[in-house]
């Protein structure tokens, strides 16, 4: 796969906040592991990251909300946090899509001349889902490493549930069949960005 040299890594909201039990049953354990691995390899490479954080209400029962620990990113992003060679941006948003947030993800990608995203980070159905659909939308060549994100399991309407499992198969086959981004492993973009 093919990564270009000014492909930007969106990682999205990758906050304590998703530790705490309110959330319930995760997937994916390795997917810190694979997100650090990502933003390392961008930083190296010069590559431009955006950091998104989801500022809930500070009225909210989120743990995400804004004076709240769990607004914090996790330690080993924090720890990241301009350590780059290349360009990087912080984006606070209060809705889904890291495209709603503060200041314009579409304009800063514009100005910063790049045509491809990889998103990574949390939610795999929520907000990384949105995000890609809405970069899609765009016109952006969205790449989506499915392991380098998680989820958790929902209850919805009908009596229905489904595992964080079942919500990311979904989220693969809709992304993919849709035609709104690639649906890859870590594995293959870290091969796809270290060959360039």
């Amino acid at each position: 796969m093919e990564i270009a040299e000014n492909a930007a890594l969106v990682v999205v909201d990758v906050q304590k906040g998703f530790e705490e039990q309110y959330w319930g049953q995760r997937n994916n354990p390795a997917a810190e592991r694979n997100i650090a691995a990502l933003i390392d390899l961008w930083q190296r490479t010069g590559r431009p990251v955006v950091f998104v954080r989801h500022d809930s209400s500070a009225e909210s029962r989120s743990p995400l909300r804004v004076g709240h620990g769990g607004n914090d990113f996790k330690d080993f992003v924090e720890e990241r946090r301009g350590k780059g060679n290349g360009s990087e941006l912080l984006v606070t948003k209060s809705v889904n899509s890291a495209f709603y947030g503060e200041p314009s993800l579409d304009v800063w990608l514009k100005g910063e001349g790049v045509a491809q995203i990889v998103i990574v980070g949390i939610q795999t159905n929520m907000c990384n889902e949105t995000t890609a659909r809405m970069g899609g939308n765009l016109g952006y060549d969205v790449v989506f490493p499915l392991d380098a994100m998680h989820t958790f399991d929902l209850e919805g309407p009908f009596g229905w549930a489904a595992t964080a499992e079942e919500l990311t198969r979904a989220t693969a086959v809709s992304l993919q069949g849709g035609r709104f981004a690639r649906v890859v492993s870590t594995g293959d973009v870290l091969e796809g960005a270290a060959a360039e």
